[in-house]
């Protein structure tokens, strides 16, 4: 062996990237295979063995949540309304014990009296008061200019019981007949959340 010669290198193979490959198909799409002959084939994306191909856009991680999200949770059922105790009950009507504030609603239309009474109890509770007393009157004369005969001293209590004043009042009953009898009522409040109001105003 001649030694003058260098050894013969193997050559080294290089992977044809998918620019190269697809060059070559466009140069050999016009030439005829020799039988056994193969073209090279373009690479694959990798696709997930588990998704049916063109699922991939509609795939979710294994473990995700596929459940409808819960509704927002209801809102609890606001406690019942709870008649004065006996005790304060007597009081009052021995006139041991007076209300702490009073709100007359003679002469107002029903709308008045509602806005008149909502601002009242709201204030009320911020100060600190205990039992208010709310004058509906017996209602008007047949024939006055005031409002229905008798339509407050119905409303009052139906609004009383409503949601939007179950926050702020605790019961009511009819007062007693030195503080207007029928034509009154006697409403307990409940103590300000202070977490939720902050301070009260002065």
């Amino acid at each position: 062996m001649n030694e003058n010669f260098p050894s013969p290198r193997t050559p080294r193979l290089r992977r044809l990237s998918a620019e190269e490959i697809e060059l070559w198909l466009n140069v050999t799409r016009s030439v005829a295979r020799r039988p056994g002959s193969g073209l090279p084939q373009l690479p694959q994306p990798r696709t997930d063995p588990e998704l049916p191909v063109g699922e991939a856009g509609n795939h979710r991680p294994k473990g995700a949540n596929t459940e409808t999200p819960p509704s927002p949770v209801e809102r609890r059922a606001p406690p019942p309304l709870a008649p004065l105790e006996r005790r304060l009950r007597q009081k009052l009507a021995r006139g041991h014990a007076a209300p702490d504030a009073a709100l007359d609603l003679h002469g107002l239309r029903r709308q008045e009296a509602f806005a008149a009474l909502r601002e009242f109890l709201a204030r009320a509770q911020i100060e600190g008061a205990r039992i208010v007393l709310v004058v509906t009157g017996k209602g008007a004369r047949p024939g006055s200019e005031q409002a229905t005969p008798g339509i407050l001293r119905k409303s009052v209590p139906n609004w009383l019981r409503g949601a939007e004043y179950r926050s702020i009042v605790i019961g009511f009953e009819e007062a007693s007949r030195p503080h207007g009898g029928a034509g009154a009522l006697y409403v307990r409040l409940r103590r300000r959340d202070r977490t939720t109001h902050g301070k009260p105003s002065p």
